[in-house]
């Protein structure tokens, strides 16, 4: 019985820390392109198309820009 005072708090901290660490992931982006990474191993990162349709899906803004002279 006396081991149950001990355990109980530490499985709270526990599931309260899974539950922290399951916001931290989610607010930092890691379930953001869940897709992307399983199809990028299928095509060639030299083949010109497969560049420029990486291109066209990334957002305006994340464009690559020329350089201002």
């Amino acid at each position: 019985m006396p081991a149950l005072y001990i355990l109980i708090p530490v499985a709270i901290v526990l599931v309260g820390f899974a539950i922290w660490l399951f916001f931290w992931a989610v607010d930092s982006g890691q379930y953001d392109d869940l897709d992307g990474p399983a199809h990028s191993i299928l095509f060639d990162d030299e083949d010109p198309m497969h560049k420029a349709g990486v291109q066209n899906e990334q957002k305006p803004d994340e464009r690559e820009q020329p350089p201002h002279a």
